[in-house]
Parts: C-alpha cells; structure tokens; sequence
C-alpha cells in the first residue's frame, strides 16, 4: 500500500493534548498511521500514513477535520545509504 508523508501545523498544543491527537490518529479506519513526529517548541507534526490513495487520504483529513501543509507520495526511500523504491 503507498506510503504518505504529512505536515501540520499545530497552535498551543500541550503534550497531553498531542497525546490525545496521536492516538485519534492512530484509530484512524480507511488509512493506516506508522509514525507521529512532533517538535512542540515550532508547533509541527509530521505523519507517516499508508492509504489505497492520495484521495482517499485527503478525504480522511477533510472528514476528521485535519488540517495539513503538504502532503507527499513517498516513492523512493534511503536506509543504509541505498536508494530503493518504496513497494
């Protein structure tokens, strides 16, 4: 299943409150959460999802009412040094 990256922006967010929200996301049905990443100091987060698609995702945050900066395909990915494509 294709792999997504997302960025939000969060405003006067505690750490129960971001506790709160990984798990909301992480409860999600239709796509699938891997990783939250959180900087609380700049107010961004930033999401590993898998999805069927990109629309299917982008419906899943309008109906959870998330908002996101960008939202990228993940086509390509590094460990070790070697570049290889993400199945």
């Amino acid at each position: 299943m294709p792999r997504y990256l997302s960025l939000h922006t969060l405003a006067c967010l505690t750490r129960q409150g971001a506790a709160q929200l990984t798990d909301r996301i992480f409860s999600a049905t239709g796509v699938k959460a891997h990783r939250v990443q959180l900087n609380m100091m700049e107010g961004k987060m930033l999401v590993e999802f898998e999805a069927s698609d990109r629309e299917t995702l982008q419906a899943w945050f309008e109906a959870e009412g998330f908002h996101y900066d960008w939202l990228m395909r993940v086509e390509f990915e590094s460990e070790s040094g070697a570049l290889v494509p993400v199945s």
